[in-house]
Parts: structure tokens; C-alpha cells; sequence
């Protein structure tokens, strides 16, 4: 999988509520989903400007400017860097083939029970970010074990996992790898070829999870929060 298709699986799997270009800088409207559904993106080559009409865009609606600098941005990096971004999040996309995973059937449906929703919000996945999966317009589903719940949903030929999240008590129980191998499953079911999911940098545990189960890195991003 290329880092432009994790790219275009991330955004369509868990997307803004409303999304605008401003020359080369596409915005994004997240209504409080988060940083992935509220960053800017650079889509074009640029000039200082450029970023000071998004920063200027991104005040005027009411948000801290904050962009998603993907790998290969560097001179965007070192502009937002310059202008006194903060660097968080260093977040990385890994993937496999579904043929070289572990599959079981999947327990999938949508939308949500109050069973999982309770799970999620008890995880900090509030209503902000169930709109963020109503939103989504691909196929999807919620993954469903006892003691853990997750998102998936396909674009093309890629599948994208969201929002794993496990119970305290149901913890080092293999929760999270049945989830993982339901995920692929429902991914195979649906077409998919590929299976990904994004996890930051400082997860160690969910790291070495996926590490375990065959995941590579495709590609990385991280972010850069101005000043509000």
C-alpha cells in the first residue's frame, strides 16, 4: 500500500464535517472530533503566504491553527516550526496485506449499542467522535467482543481500523488481537485487500501488538499546534 492510499483511506474512513480549500491549504471544520478531522493539510506547493491566509482563516472561525505535516513535508515543517508550532503527536500508519493476517468472522454491525458507546466514552471517544463515524460514507461497521469494541470502515481497496478499545478488567485477555483478526475478516468480506490503522508513536504496547501480528509502517505524520 502507498502512503497516498493510508492518506485517502484515513479521510475517507473518519472525516471533517466540512472541508474547504484556501489555496494550496485544504481546511477542515472537525466539530470537535479531534485532530485528525481538524487539521490543515497541505495539498500543493506553497509560499509563506499561503500559510498566513490558513492560520488567518483558521482564527477567524474560532480554532487554534493546527496542521497535519505528513512525511516528505519537511519544508512545511520547517515554516510552521519558524512561525513557533508546537510539534505533537507523532502518529504512525501501518498496514498488511489481509493475506498475510490472522482473519476471524466478524461480529459486526451497525450502528452502535449502548453497550459500546458506553465503552467508548469510558476510553474518551465521546459524541464528538461517534459523528465522526455517522458521517462516514463508505462502508463500516463496529466490531463487537466482550470487554472491547472497534471502528472500521473501506475505502477502495483499504480497509481502516478506529477507535480499538478495550475494557480496563478485559485488558491482557486478547481482546485486542481478536479485534484486530474480526477486523480482518470484515475487511476481507468487504473486498479490501489491505488492512491499516494509525497509532502514535509513544503507544508502545499497541505498537508491539501490531508489530506482533505483521503491521509495517507505510508512512508517518505528526502535527503542529500555533498559538490560540
Amino acid at each position: 500500500m502507498t502512503p497516498d492510499a493510508g492518506f485517502a483511506a484515513l479521510a475517507a474512513t473518519w472525516p471533517a464535517r466540512a472541508v474547504r480549500d484556501l489555496g494550496p491549504v485544504r481546511l477542515r471544520d472537525g466539530a470537535g472530533g479531534g485532530s485528525r478531522v481538524s487539521a490543515a493539510t497541505l495539498e500543493g506547493p506553497f509560499e509563506a503566504r499561503d500559510i498566513e491566509a490558513a492560520e488567518a482563516a483558521m482564527h477567524l472561525e474560532g480554532y487554534t491553527p493546527l496542521f497535519m505535516v505528513r512525511a516528505g513535508e519537511e519544508a512545511l515543517d520547517a515554516v510552521l516550526a519558524a512561525r513557533g508550532y508546537i510539534l505533537a503527536d507523532p502518529t504512525l500508519i501501518l498496514a498488511a496485506p489481509l493475506d498475510a493476517l490472522d482473519i476471524a468472522a466478524p461480529e459486526a454491525d451497525w450502528p452502535p449499542t449502548a453497550d459500546q458507546l458506553a465503552l467508548w466514552a469510558d476510553g474518551g471517544i465521546g459524541p464528538s467522535r461517534i459523528a465522526v463515524m455517522e458521517r462516514v460514507a463508505a462502508p463500516k461497521a463496529v466490531l463487537d467482543h466482550p470487554g472491547g469494541c472497534a471502528f472500521v470502515g473501506r475505502h477502495g481497496s483499504v480497509a481502516m481500523l478506529h477507535a480499538l478499545e478495550v475494557a480496563a478488567s478485559a485488558r491482557r485477555r486478547g481482546v485486542g488481537r481478536a479485534l484486530m483478526e474480526m477486523a480482518a475478516g470484515w475487511a476481507r468480506a468487504q473486498g479490501a485487500l489491505t488492512l491499516t490503522l494509525a497509532v502514535t508513536r509513544a503507544n508502545a504496547p499497541a505498537r508491539a501488538l501490531y508489530a506482533g501480528l505483521g503491521y509495517a509502517e507505510v508512512t508517518s505524520y505528526h502535527y503542529r499546534r500555533g498559538a490560540a
